[in-house]
């Protein structure tokens, strides 16, 4: 799988977590969701990384990075 594959698969599992949350079944497992989220996220700021550091030319990754890390911690320490 190449990342523009991978970047589809987290696409669509996104479209299924909008879906799922917008009609929850119940409170039990949130705990859980925020930890998956939390660590899908700190993997999409590692990619965004790696891209960056490949790429020559520069961009506004390095803040989103930052950002997506601060996310990150704020799901699973809340």
């Amino acid at each position: 799988m190449n990342e523009y594959e991978a970047s589809l698969v987290i696409k669509s599992g996104a479209e299924l977590l909008s879906s799922a949350s917008s009609d929850p079944r119940s409170e039990e497992g949130y705990e859980a969701v925020k930890v998956n989220l939390s660590d899908a996220l700190e993997r999409i700021a590692e990619a965004l990384g790696n891209f960056e550091a490949s790429s020559g030319a520069p961009s506004r990754s390095t803040g989103w990075v930052q950002d997506l890390r601060r996310v990150a911690d704020d799901l699973v320490n809340r």
